[in-house]
């Protein structure tokens, strides 16, 4: 399958037109916003960089997968261990290139005369944080996988977006699919890689269920994670 193909089949829901419609109408902050999403994807890595640069607190000494254990209790699954190195160097990759994509966004603000000004931040990210459990490694498992989901619902609604823009917009956009797409792999495969297809499966559903019902409600300010216009919804705080 195509990148957009693997991340409509893993997201609960698509996009409504209603909330296309609504960005159409607001260009100017859906690249104000677009500037904090990018800004706070970099935010995002580097916190999960400095939390575990010494290690990952919870990961038993004796490595076994969840298939190799005879407890069926959460509280009993037994998590692998991750390569630490390698959380790290993907962690600082994606930094970088969410930064570097902050800047592409602050360049096409620039050119269009486009004020940089506060918003105050959207529900998104912060009610899909609060499922974060907080015992490790769940912590890091159920961070990462909020991190999946968010950063294909970004890459989902630059697809929606892209043919409705204007040449060059449409054409950045179309070129954030690829490496907002491996973003999402990235914090997918790291979490497949700490824990068992069971937990995975179960942690996602509750993340999905309670994305889509963010990304369909109504809300009354314009974000690039919000959900559907509510009656007098505004562009702005």
């Amino acid at each position: 399958m195509s990148a957009i193909a693997d991340i409509e089949a893993f997201l609960p829901c698509v996009t409504p037109q209603a909330w296309v419609e609504w960005a159409l109408e607001h260009p100017e902050w859906l690249l104000i916003d677009h500037a904090n999403c990018e800004h706070a994807a970099a935010q995002s890595a580097l916190t999960i960089m400095k939390r575990y640069r010494s290690g990952i607190p919870g990961i038993a000494d004796t490595v076994r997968s969840h298939a190799d254990s005879d407890q069926k209790s959460p509280a009993h699954l037994q998590y692998r261990r991750i390569d630490q190195p390698r959380l790290l160097q993907k962690m600082s990759r994606l930094a970088r290139e969410e930064l570097r994509h902050f800047e592409q966004v602050a360049a096409l603000m620039q050119q269009r005369s486009i004020t940089y000004k506060a918003l105050s931040a959207g529900r998104y990210a912060a009610e899909l944080r609060q499922l974060v459990r907080s015992p490790e490694p769940a912590r890091l498992v159920d961070t990462l996988l909020v991190g999946a989901v968010i950063e294909a619902r970004s890459c989902e609604r630059f697809a929606r977006l892209a043919p409705r823009l204007d040449s060059e917009l449409s054409e950045f956009y179309g070129s954030l699919l690829k490496s907002e797409s491996r973003h999402f792999l990235d914090y997918l495969a790291l979490a497949e890689a700490l824990a068992g297809p069971e937990e995975i499966a179960g942690r996602l559903l509750l993340i999905k269920h309670r994305e889509q019902e963010l990304i369909e409600s109504p809300d009354t300010e314009f974000r690039f994670h919000s959900g559907v216009p509510a009656a007098g919804a505004t562009s702005q705080n």
